[in-house]
């Protein structure tokens, strides 16, 4: 990871419009981008459709190739590709998830998941395309297995959360489900090895040095033992697997502890936050503003510092911010302006 020494910008390179309504969230596709592959982002909205975009090869520039509509009846509020990039998962308020897989260039809804009481809120595929989570303002989390020919098989629905559950989010690389929630908790989820039945086995809530009120979204670092979560208390706070926490782990999981809080950089509703590759944690809020932090090289311990601050990169309130899975300081962010933007951080001379 570098230093990110010196002075750096957030260049605005496209808006990408559309959307008749608010953008809610957007997802890179992981197998896009690389080789030759031109890069392919998905948007949702409250306009009830997904926007397929993507990049031109001979100017970089992008355009909407697809829009997914006639599905969905209320706002979709998740996107979610899978590990191999085929399919997209995309969640709504009215109460469905439905995958889509692209045929030959054109996308068609293979499946749609029913079970959920009232709004979906979001979606998630774990590290082998396998298995598939859903959460609601329901409390409940779903975890669905895929099946071949993309049916979709409920295998546990894990009651736990007090509240809306806004977000859930696999692991990158195990079999853990982490939530967060309206009820100021993050959630952990395994699978009991002996029975196949998944149960919550931590959960971080203000009595660990957690959020004190509603926890939006998480995002991992690139080798999956420290994890960031963003709050309506207006901080960032970052966690770290613990391997000589006690009493011992359970089953082998290894519990997650506080380390560090950001606060004071945003004054409203830190409504997303993701961590990139190379290390730079972006949030986005309700303050139509972007953060950029960095690790602070010269405080001991896990400390973390602005890099940059981006007022107005909105209209309105920054919904989403995602970095690229390939290209490492390339961010998309989402806003209920109805706009996407992407960006690229660059060095200043």
């Amino acid at each position: 990871m570098d230093s990110f020494e010196g002075n750096f910008e957030l260049k605005e390179i496209q808006k990408l419009e559309g959307h008749t309504d608010r953008v809610w969230n957007l997802a890179w596709n992981p197998a896009t981008g690389i080789s030759g592959i031109p890069a392919m982002l998905a948007s949702c909205s409250g306009d009830k459709t997904v926007r397929i975009w993507q990049q031109n090869s001979f100017d970089t520039s992008w355009e909407c190739k697809a829009v997914l509509d006639e599905t969905h009846t209320r706002t979709v509020r998740s996107c979610a590709w899978s590990p191999c990039g085929k399919l997209l998962a995309t969640a709504s308020f009215d109460a469905t998830t439905s995958i889509w897989a692209n045929v030959g260039g054109d996308f068609e809804c293979v499946s749609t998941l029913e079970g959920h009481e009232n709004e979906v809120k979001s979606v998630s595929w774990n590290p082998a395309g396998s298995l598939l989570a859903t959460c609601s303002r329901d409390k409940s989390v779903w975890i669905w297995e895929v099946l071949p020919g993309n049916e979709c098989e409920c295998l546990s629905i894990l009651q736990g959360h007090s509240q809306d559950v806004k977000m859930v989010q696999w692991h990158p690389f195990l079999d853990l489900l982490f939530t967060c929630s309206y009820d100021n908790t993050i959630k952990i989820w395994a699978e009991d090895g002996d029975s196949d039945d998944w149960h919550c086995v931590q959960t971080l809530n203000e009595t660990s040095n957690g959020h004190s009120s509603t926890v939006w979204a998480l995002s991992f670092n690139a080798t999956g033992d420290r994890m960031v979560t963003c709050s309506d208390d207006l901080s960032l706070k970052i966690w770290e697997s613990d391997p000589k926490a006690t009493p011992p782990a359970e089953d082998g999981f290894t519990p997650w502890r506080h380390v560090s809080t950001l606060s004071g950089y945003h004054d409203r509703t830190i409504f997303s936050v993701h961590w990139s590759r190379e290390g730079i944690i972006a949030s986005g809020a309700a303050d139509d503003a972007i953060r950029l932090f960095v690790r602070n090289e010269e405080v001991d311990g896990p400390s973390y510092k602005l890099l940059l601050r981006k007022e107005k990169a909105h209209e309105m309130d920054v919904n989403a911010v995602q970095w690229s899975s390939q290209e490492t300081r390339l961010l998309a962010s989402a806003s209920d302006d109805g706009t996407i933007k992407i960006w690229e951080l660059a060095s200043v001379a």
